[in-house]
């Protein structure tokens, strides 16, 4: 038979991060590379959802999320990022983060569009344009601060631009947008009409008295953007798909629909198990959540200046960009292979993170337990030369 595969499939491929997982699965050691998260999630969490399915939450909700869980992201969005959106009409709970992405560029960009994407950019959301026959420009945020280049964005705008995507705490390279450049983003969205989304998956992981400002919160920006964020980093739930997106009411209708249409609703239980976490725990585990993660970072970065390579040292986020040039090989995959059979840590090549290039970076997770990083850390130590 002759299969037919669609001209949107052919442009998929396994992510290099998932190649790495396997390749780290087949010599049982440990992975850097994925994050996964695999620490242990808040016992209220679990309490929750199995109280929510005894009691019979096991049914659609509505395409939008609980009504709970809505009020729930309201009063944290208020209370921390600093802006305010209707429950009712401009909060919509999503199949992740990524389904929120998904969703908002398919309900509200058309093919052909153009979105600026600064690289080191996350994998999936490459993909999500692509997949959607959106067009990703790029703008390359150059090692070691990831500063921005703001003509270099302006250079890159066309008629076809629509929309700029930003992830802060960034995923790759743990950038942090601060107030100034967030400040000379909105005038440039204003000036030249583009809607924003942001990614802020991370925005409680944040070190050195680093800041997260929510790009909402800038009342020139307010109109325009479409807050992402979820709990699967925050709550170390990556596997049960709980995330949201907040924007104007006419965006977030759209968005809705479009979830509607892809997913239905998420899971129902925990749904009604995020509401009751984000109502029930302390302002107090999220500034350990910070301390605990800055601690690992922080071992992380010893262990690898002990190997002679350099780290670039995130604001934010669980993952590190390090400088591998001098592990043996020419491209970043050669060296990030060579790092897993000499000391059996999986790391993605940095150049999945770019649209060419990369090829002297990984990236490495270090959302782990202790006792598996700090293992971790006494194997990359033996890199050193």
């Amino acid at each position: 038979m002759d299969y037919q595969i669609s001209n949107r499939a052919k442009s998929l491929i396994q992510s290099e991060i998932r190649n790495m997982s396997n390749e780290c699965d087949k010599r049982q050691g440990i992975n850097l590379s994925q994050g996964i998260c695999d620490l242990p999630l808040p016992p209220v969490l679990a309490q929750a959802a199995k109280a929510a399915i005894d009691s019979g939450q096991n049914h659609y909700t509505r395409h939008d999320g609980i009504d709970p869980l809505r009020k729930a992201v309201a009063g944290k969005l208020l209370h921390y990022n600093k802006f305010h959106a209707d429950a009712q009409k401009e909060i919509v709970i999503t199949s992740g983060a990524t389904g929120a992405f998904y969703c908002a560029c398919l309900a509200l960009l058309s093919p052909g569009d153009e979105v600026i994407l600064f690289e080191p950019f996350y994998g999936y959301h490459a993909y999500t344009l692509t997949t959607l026959e959106l067009k990703p420009v790029f703008v390359t945020l150059a090692p070691p601060t990831f500063s921005i280049d703001f003509s270099e964005i302006e250079k890159s705008i066309s008629p076809r631009t629509k929309a700029i995507m930003i992830c802060t705490p960034s995923n790759p390279c743990g950038k942090v947008f601060s107030p100034c450049e967030l400040e000379q983003l909105a005038d440039l969205c204003q000036i030249y009409d583009l809607l924003v989304f942001t990614d802020e998956i991370y925005e409680y992981i944040v070190y050195d008295g680093a800041e997260h400002i929510s790009p909402a919160a800038i009342d020139a920006m307010k109109d325009r953007v479409v807050t992402i964020s979820g709990y699967s980093k925050t709550f170390s739930i990556t596997g049960w798909r709980i995330g949201y997106c907040a924007c104007a009411e006419p965006l977030a209708k759209a968005i809705g629909y479009a979830s509607d249409a892809i997913y239905a609703c998420p899971p129902a239980p925990l749904q009604h198990a995020v509401a009751v976490a984000i109502d029930t725990l302390p302002d107090s585990f999220y500034i350990s959540l910070q301390k605990c993660f800055e601690k690992r970072r922080n071992m992380v970065c010893d262990a690898l200046t002990v190997a002679s390579l350099t780290p670039f040292i995130p604001q934010g986020a669980y993952y590190m960009l390090v400088d591998i040039r001098s592990v043996p090989g020419s491209t970043s995959k050669e060296k990030a292979m060579y790092i897993l059979d000499k000391t059996g840590v999986a790391v993605v090549p940095g150049s999945a993170f770019y649209s060419g290039g990369g090829e002297s970076l990984a990236r490495l997770c270090f959302a782990k337990e202790d006792s598996i990083l700090e293992e971790a850390c006494e194997r990359l130590a033996t890199l050193r030369r």
